[in-house]
């Protein structure tokens, strides 16, 4: 009985190895909001110049990742595009509080298909938006859930414009989606961050919103309970709020999240 114990304990140990061994082989995983993507993309290329080695970053909606990080998903940084789906990972003890902070800010514009003959158009004039807008539809991303699209109902909302828009939107599933929709002149107008209109030159920003008319749109960003190299992970954050990385991010359009 000894020995089987014996053997049992030693089999268990080496199926444990490959396991921990693989967790430790995993590069650096960051779940970001999907409006982060070029600037993101180029904070990792500094990050590599510097000597890390290469992290990876998977784009989505905030809410469908911060679901997919309750799941289980390896994530070992989370950025969120709002405050809301930072504060539902807390609330599951599914982040580190200590490391919190807020990345970046941005803004919510009104944009129209790059051939669009109009050149601007007022959020709080109700009349000329509709006009604009005619038989077509007013592209957002999923007003419920999806960051973009709480603001851009809150934008609606504070300008005037809900009860006579709510039944002609165009709801993709993040603000790229949104974005893309506009792009290709599915619809006639769109609500996108000001950083997302900036990177597509098939688009032109017609109107910014006041920024009274929504919450304040930030970025915090965290450490995961989950993540495999803690250290690692502390060091990338640094690296987010550092000079470098901000000098690229404001280059991008976004505001410092102090």
């Amino acid at each position: 009985m000894r020995r089987i114990h014996r053997y049992l304990f030693v089999l268990v140990a080496c199926l444990c190895i490959p396991s921990a061994a693989a967790a430790a082989a995993r590069p650096l995983t960051i779940f970001a909001a999907a409006s982060l993507k070029e600037s993101l993309d180029a904070v990792e290329h500094a990050w590599e110049a510097a000597g890390h080695s290469k992290f990876v970053v998977s784009y989505a909606a905030s809410s469908a990742l911060a679901r997919q990080i309750e799941q289980g998903a390896p994530a070992d940084v989370f950025i969120s595009a709002d405050n809301r789906w930072m504060d539902y990972l807390q609330e599951r003890n599914l982040i580190v509080p200590a490391s919190r902070f807020v990345l970046v800010r941005n803004r919510l514009v009104l944009v129209a298909p790059a051939t669009s003959p109009l050149t601007s158009l007022d959020p709080a004039r109700k009349t000329d938006v509709l006009k604009a807008l005619g038989s077509g539809r007013l592209a957002v991303a999923e007003t419920s859930s999806v960051p973009a699209g709480v603001y851009a109902k809150q934008a609606l909302v504070g300008s005037g414009l809900w009860n006579a828009l709510s039944s002609h939107l165009a709801q993709g599933e993040n603000v790229r989606a949104t974005l893309e929709f506009v792009a290709r002149g599915d619809t006639p107008l769109g609500i996108v961050y000001a950083t997302d209109a900036k990177v597509e030159p098939r688009v032109k920003v017609l109107a910014t919103f006041a920024a009274d008319t929504h919450q304040p749109i930030v970025y915090p960003a965290a450490r995961t309970t989950q993540a495999a190299d803690a250290k690692l992970a502390a060091a990338l954050l640094a690296f987010l709020r550092g000079k470098q990385a901000q000098e690229i991010f404001r280059g991008a359009g976004f505001a410092d999240g102090r």
